[in-house]
């Protein structure tokens, strides 16, 4: 059985390479007899090389080994030029790349001028300007013959943030005096007639200084307690105080000097701060004739209790020195306490709200050190509760001693009721008890109080 076993591997590509011819021709049929004559004649002159199968199976397997090495140089080569194409197409980028480069830097270079201005446009440049105006009806039991009709206050305030360190305010103000609250007037005194312009207020502050510090310089509001730094306007009744109108006056209480605020970094459950001032003073009714310098400090406290309520505490001092007519001179201090409490419901803050404020203030006008001597000692209290959106009712009761005569006393009872048009235009009937030396007197005043622009009744 070995021929049947190496012909097949053998001669079937040439007897099929020869069917693939043309079968009649003679001369391949004669060319056929021959190689079988001269197969068979080999086979028989070698008949153990014939017969040997392991020798047919190294042809058969050497045969393979030559295919799968063409077939292997052939996808060796394949991979070869795939990578060649690889590195040229890599090299046609990055030669692409560097040429993009070029060509951008070239056009940065030969980018053609252009001439921006780098002034604020007029809008950004032009400060915030407001008007403010506070005008009363007023009718008094004391003096039926006073004027009915009083243009109080027109306020105009400009604001402007010049750089993101600092920003400028000032704030003017045209007064006509009329349908005030007067405490322990003076008979001698002479009463003003007209309207008086003034600055009120005019400063340059400085904002989030390092170490959690600002400062200001100019005249400006005190940080004597914080009804101090409202403006008349902004206020919940028509005037300050009582003990404020008997020991400052019916103004606030503004100098001229240098302001240090001091967010202390400290927590505690609460914050912080701090308040040093430096001022010249020209407080008449604290400071008489002086302009030596007075100092203030103020330190305030603020917790927030719950998500509805907050507690605010301050507490605040003032030392300078007392010029009498006569050119004599004395230590003066003033000293105050004062609280703050809100209740405020999240989701309905524009509908429902309660604040209950009140303080202490003592005049020492002999020892900036202790409280002796002559001193005067007066309260105020006040509560607003809100009712809806635009309604608010509130009521006060002050009660001071004199500073001139410690022995007289004076109070003052004040409902009140505000109806808010708008956030810009505001309506408030209040009625004014006073009672002092032995006489009560009342004063009734309804109260129409306008903003124009971004400046508005701001309470801070």
């Amino acid at each position: 059985m070995p021929y049947p076993r190496a012909v097949p591997e053998a001669r079937p590509p040439v007897i099929h390479h020869r069917r693939r011819g043309t079968p009649g021709n003679p001369v391949l049929r004669l060319a056929l007899v021959l190689a079988l004559a001269l197969t068979a004649a080999s086979a028989a002159m070698t008949p153990l090389a014939a017969q040997d199968p392991a020798r047919a199976q190294v042809d058969s397997l050497r045969r393979e080994v030559e295919v799968l090495r063409m077939r292997l140089d052939s996808l060796i080569r394949a991979r070869a030029g795939a990578r060649e194409q690889q590195d040229a197409l890599a090299r046609l980028r990055e030669a692409a790349r560097a040429r993009a480069r070029r060509a951008g830097a070239d056009s940065t270079e030969r980018r053609p001028e252009t001439f921006t201005g780098r002034q604020r446009s007029l809008q950004a440049l032009n400060p915030e300007i407001s008007l403010t105006g506070d005008l009363f009806g007023a009718v008094s039991e004391e003096d039926a013959d006073a004027d009915n009709f009083v243009p109080r206050e027109f306020e105009l305030s400009i604001v402007s943030a010049l750089d993101p360190f600092s920003r400028a305010k000032a704030f003017f103000s045209m007064e006509q005096p009329g349908a005030e609250i007067e405490v322990f007037a003076d008979e001698e005194g002479e009463e003003e007639e007209g309207a008086e312009f003034s600055v009120e207020e005019g400063y340059l502050e400085w904002v989030g200084l390092p170490g959690g510090l600002s400062a200001k310089v100019g005249r400006f509001f005190q940080q004597f307690g914080q009804l101090n730094r409202w403006h008349a306007h902004a206020l919940p009744f028509q005037s300050r105080s009582l003990p404020h109108l008997a020991f400052v006056g019916e103004e606030s209480l503004a100098q001229d000097g240098v302001s240090i605020h001091w967010l202390v970094p400290v927590h505690f459950g609460g914050t912080y701060e701090a308040t040093v001032e430096v001022t010249r003073s020209r407080n008449e009714t604290l400071f008489g004739a002086s302009t030596r310098p007075s100092v203030l400090g103020h330190f305030n406290a603020f917790w927030q209790l719950s998500r509805t309520t907050d507690l605010d505490l301050g507490f605040s001092g003032l030392w300078g020195t007392r010029e009498e007519d006569d050119g004599l001179t004395r230590r003066q201090a003033l000293y105050g306490a004062e609280f703050s409490f809100n209740w405020v419901p999240p989701e309905r803050a524009r509908y429902r709200g309660v604040n209950v404020r009140g303080g202490v203030m003592v005049h020492d006008p002999e020892s900036a050190g202790a409280l002796s001597g002559e001193t005067a000692v007066g309260f105020w209290s006040l509560a607003e509760a809100r009712l809806g959106r635009r309604w608010i009712v509130g009521g006060r009761f002050d009660r001071t001693e004199n500073p001139s005569d410690p022995g007289e006393t004076a109070w003052l009872a004040s409902p009140a009721l505000t109806f808010w048009q708008s956030e810009f235009v505001r309506l408030r009937a209040e009625y004014d008890i006073l009672g002092q030396g032995g006489e009560t007197t009342g004063l009734f005043t309804f109260r129409v109080t306008f903003a124009m622009g971004p400046h508005k009744h701001e309470t801070y």
